[in-house]
């Protein structure tokens, strides 16, 4: 059987708890059908030590890490909640009071036309205020799987630009993780 190690492509089913003084909250599950898919050691973003949990497993074996915020998902970052004018939230003038709610999360493009997901704290009279950092900033978190697959990676897989499909997070609704990033994917398709 192959082991987990640099270039190996990967496929794991996990689920993900916020880990809080007063018990877990499961906030995310990788359905079986659904895997995630990493090609270990270079897809960007797969958290540092779930990384390191993973690295040398077979398929069938299975994974349990806590991971501190810091060391996860990163703290909550103020400079990362904004203030935006209402304007940028109508549709034909009128303001979209049906998805611009406390608590929605909104997909939004940058001044760089990078997509990014943010979530509606509050709306005023003039200002809808977002929070764009990732939903489990500041949060410790365990993840709890099994190693569905190890392989060779392809070459497709190795280079997606020739047209493979893998390389980040297999979740691409702008808000995996219950709204947010999976797997530690800070960027790319899972949030």
């Amino acid at each position: 059987m192959e082991k987990i190690e640099p270039g190996k492509y990967v496929e794991m089913v996990y689920d993900l708890y916020s880990v809080e003084p007063q018990g877990e909250t499961l906030v995310h599950q990788v359905d079986a059908d659904d895997p995630e898919k990493i090609i270990f050691g270079i897809t960007p973003g797969v958290i540092k030590p779930l990384e390191k949990a993973i690295e040398g497993l077979q398929a069938g074996e299975k994974f349990n890490i806590v991971v501190s915020a810091s060391d996860g998902f990163g703290m909550h970052n103020p400079e990362d909640v904004a203030r935006l004018e209402k304007e940028i939230f109508e549709i034909d003038g009128k303001f979209d009071t049906e998805r611009i709610v406390p608590g929605a999360y909104i997909p939004m493009i940058t001044a760089d036309g990078f997509q990014i997901s943010g979530k509606v704290v509050e709306v005023t009279d003039k200002e809808v205020v977002m929070d764009f950092n990732h939903p489990m900033a500041g949060k410790t978190t365990r993840f709890s799987g099994t190693i569905k697959t190890v392989r060779d990676a392809t070459d497709e897989e190795l280079h997606p630009a020739k047209g493979g499909c893998c390389g980040g997070c297999s979740h691409d609704n702008g808000s995996s993780c219950g709204e947010g990033g999976c797997c530690g994917s800070e960027g790319g398709c899972c949030h």
